[in-house]
């Protein structure tokens, strides 16, 4: 009979979320979701890059948050056009040679706001002309605009980077390098999302963009997952930030969970996909939306 204790460390919290060896690239990352994830990986040890085309907004975030066991640093860059993410790929690849282990595309735009319900009031659903003069409100280059950023952007962006994320897998045994895409609860939504349809449907588009990179990648070991959040307290959501760059959202949503996103809940997410307890994930679509979807139509 052995007499000798188990090994739980393998177990223990500080064991399955470390993600004190990774180096990451996070768009979006001085404001919102962006940042809430940011935070999380800065204070658990990871070395951080936050991309964006507000450079002022990204040393602010710097000078406030660069704090904890790891490293944060601005990388300016614009993520609405191939060439600007292969400027940023070539970039990082000067800044990191043996490569990065996650990059987390979180830049998204929303642009209905001719048809937005909040802002625009509600159609009468009885009435055919009502519906059709209301969406049609909406401008051709708003959609453009909308896909552009979060959806070919997200392309590029996954792509460019690719060779960097292979070097980061051969430099840590035992990890994968992983693709983590923010979408959103409204690209699986059946309804109007609130009168914002080139979102939700950028939204729709890139989770599926986000299947079929993780297929294409597949054999190239690299891991592709999704956060679809539902409410959190962003820019997009609350209009605008405060001087440490983070948004409060005053409002109640109809989810279970009573409340909007907060920023532990997200950090608990990117954390439990990044460290080692998030290894055995690929093709993935993880909801942190208080359980939105339980109460309005969905097809996850």
């Amino acid at each position: 009979m052995a007499t000798g204790k188990a090994n739980t460390e393998q177990f223990t919290a500080s064991s399955l979320f470390d993600v004190s060896h990774l180096t990451a690239v996070v768009t979006g990352g001085g404001t919102g979701i962006g940042l809430m994830i940011a935070e999380a990986l800065v204070v658990n040890g990871a070395k951080v890059y936050i991309t964006g085309r507000r450079e002022g907004v990204l040393e602010q975030t710097v000078k406030l948050y660069n704090k904890g066991a790891g490293s944060l640093h601005a990388l300016p860059g614009d993520v609405s056009s191939k060439e600007g993410c292969i400027q940023l790929a070539k970039t990082m690849g000067e800044k990191e040679p043996k490569g990065i282990h996650l990059l987390v595309n979180n830049a998204g735009i929303a642009r209905d706001e001719n048809t937005k319900f909040s802002s625009n009031g509600q159609p009468d659903f009885t009435s055919a002309e009502a519906v059709s003069k209301h969406f049609l409100k909406s401008e051709e280059q708003q959609w453009m605009d909308t896909f552009q950023t979060n959806v070919m952007g997200q392309y590029f962006m996954s792509m460019a980077f690719l060779p960097l994320l292979a070097k980061g897998r051969e430099v840590t045994p035992g990890y994968t390098s992983q693709v983590v895409n923010v979408s959103s609860i409204s690209g699986q939504m059946k309804g109007t999302s609130s009168g914002q349809p080139a979102y939700a449907s950028s939204k729709a588009a890139f989770t599926h963009l986000s299947r079929m990179l993780a297929t294409t990648f597949m054999e190239c070991k690299i891991r592709v997952n999704v956060i679809a959040p539902g409410i959190f307290p962003s820019e997009m959501t609350a209009g605008e930030s405060g001087e440490d760059n983070k948004s409060k959202l005053d409002m109640q949503p109809s989810n279970p969970a009573g409340r909007t996103g907060q920023d532990t809940d997200m950090a608990a997410t990117i954390l439990f996909l990044a460290g080692k307890g998030g290894l055995f994930y690929n093709e993935q679509i993880l909801y942190p939306d208080g359980g939105s979807t339980l109460k309005q139509p969905a097809f996850k």
